[in-house]
């Protein structure tokens, strides 16, 4: 009897000890300025014999493989310790509660608050790599190093490419302070011999930025120097912010960036560079989260752009947002009622991510940037708060119906083609090239062909491909050639600005 109280006994102990809270300690190396920030650390269960590792990251490809926790610091003193509570706020679990094992752990103090946009980068600090037992202490983990500036790209003082930087009116006056539009231009051969040329306004996905900006005009520069891409003017727009991507869209949150666009913007390259003006000369292309964007802009200002050709927007119906109908009555992001969660991610029929699982990171890794708050800071009405008022609950995934019907209304593409049609169709007919893959990653072919089915009611003229096996990220691949997709909608595009001319 008493060898088996010893034993029950023992089993409670080891169970209240491997369920004890877990702090982590983090320090700021001594000789440093103070810092602010999103302190985040990062835990991955290692096997014995694991190679070495610099960097512990998160992954929505891989969302279960690296726990997460995190907590807003201000003015953290050099050479001071701070601690991170890995119970609450922490994904996927408490750390308390994950599996027993060796870790490695790091560090990272995002102190731009940009990590949910673009991950960590220049001037963020980081700790060193560090393996622990859990359950078990974690030692301090010591912030001794800035990450540097990448080095800059090697396409500098080219003269087919010249750099955008705008300063908005329309932006400035929203925000009180200077607001940029920036961007990339690629000029092609024979430019400045007297003709005008159409030009193409292509827009980066949720996580480009200038810099990719910048490789796009390049690669797009000798695509037309080698003549598989027609000669053209290219402007590479950065739609990257502090909220997370723009979008080009005209919002109470981010400001009007459609009207900046269209009405700042575009006449003033087109008195600066040999520009075809007129809106047949003018397209629009974008993938994503930019693919979305030109959707927008082409159906908001028919009259400015010739035709649009996004490619794996963002969802364009929202009866199939990430396979989420945000109409349907008790709506949830999570999952249906006494359903499996929702899929966001996956690879060719392998679910590799949930949306909850998807959303949870987001929440640890901090309310800047993200992608659903991203979605928000474009769609969303502005709440009391002065913020934007968020579509779903993310501790629960239940959807605001007051903040979908305004979403409906304003950024909806097929309700507002469905809706508008007969104000804005003449000028839109025809002007819609939408491609998806039929595997897209992020399942966006649903929504396409919601948006079809919408635009074949109303009779109107458009195109729409789905690339049987495509994902989002292999669409423009076709025997090799990683852009052979994009110098087919080039030569498209170029087709109906100078419609006498044949492709070679």
């Amino acid at each position: 009897m008493l060898a088996r109280l010893f034993v029950a006994t023992a089993a409670l102990l080891l169970v209240a000890a491997s369920a004890a809270p877990v702090t982590i300690p983090v320090r700021l190396q001594a000789g440093l300025a103070n810092q602010s920030g999103r302190l985040l650390i990062f835990a991955k269960r290692i096997e014995p014999g694991a190679k070495p590792e610099t960097a512990i990251d998160t992954s929505p490809f891989a969302p279960q493989a690296v726990a997460i926790a995190g907590r807003e610091v201000e003015d953290m003193r050099s050479g001071g310790v701070v601690t991170v509570d890995g119970e609450t706020g922490s994904f996927p679990t408490a750390f308390s509660a994950l599996p027993a094992g060796t870790y490695r752990i790091q560090a990272v103090l995002d102190r731009n608050h940009d990590y949910n946009y673009g991950g960590r980068g220049a001037g963020d600090m980081v700790s060193s790599v560090v393996e622990v037992t859990l359950p078990g202490p974690v030692p301090v983990l010591e912030l001794a190093n800035a990450l540097p500036e990448p080095p800059p790209p090697a396409v500098a003082d080219r003269p087919d490419l010249k750099p955008v930087d705008f300063t908005s009116p329309a932006l400035s006056i929203f925000w009180g302070r200077p607001v940029h539009i920036r961007g990339w231009i690629a000029l092609p051969p024979g430019y400045g011999k007297g003709a005008t040329f159409p030009t193409v306004y292509s827009t980066g996905g949720f996580g480009s930025n200038l810099r990719y900006a910048e490789q796009q005009a390049a690669e797009m520069s000798a695509m037309m120097k080698d003549g598989s891409a027609p000669p053209m003017i290219w402007v590479y727009l950065d739609e990257s912010s502090p909220t997370g991507t723009h979008e080009f869209a005209d919002s109470v949150n981010n400001g009007p960036w459609g009207k900046a666009l269209t009405t700042e913007l575009i006449p003033a390259l087109e008195k600066q560079y040999r520009m075809d003006s007129r809106a047949s000369g003018r397209f629009l292309t974008g993938h994503s989260s930019g693919g979305w964007a030109t959707l927008w802009l082409q159906v908001r200002y028919p009259k400015v752009f010739g035709g649009t050709w996004p490619t794996s927007p963002d969802p364009s119906d929202f009866h199939d947002f990430t396979n989420v109908d945000l109409y349907a009555p008790n709506a949830n992001m999570y999952a249906p009622a006494g359903g499996q969660p929702y899929p966001l991610v996956r690879d060719h029929g392998r679910v590799i991510s949930s949306l909850q699982d998807f959303a949870r990171i987001e929440a640890v890794l901090g309310p800047y940037g993200g992608q659903f708050a991203s979605f928000d800071w474009v769609f969303s009405p502005k709440g009391a708060d002065g913020r934007p008022m968020p579509m779903f609950d993310r501790a629960t995934g239940k959807v605001d119906p007051f903040v979908v019907s305004y979403w409906r209304d304003n950024y909806d593409i097929a309700n507002i083609v469905a809706r508008d049609w007969k104000v804005i169709g003449r000028d839109l007919d025809g002007k819609i090239h939408l491609t998806v893959g039929t595997a897209d990653t992020f399942y966006l072919d649903g929504p396409a062909h919601r948006l079809q089915a919408v635009l074949d009611r109303l009779g109107a003229k458009s195109q729409f491909r789905f690339l049987p096996g495509k994902t989002h990220f292999d669409l423009l691949e076709r025997g090799g050639d990683r852009e052979a997709l994009m110098k087919d909608f080039a030569w498209e595009m170029y087709a109906v600005a100078r419609p006498r001319f044949k492709r070679p």
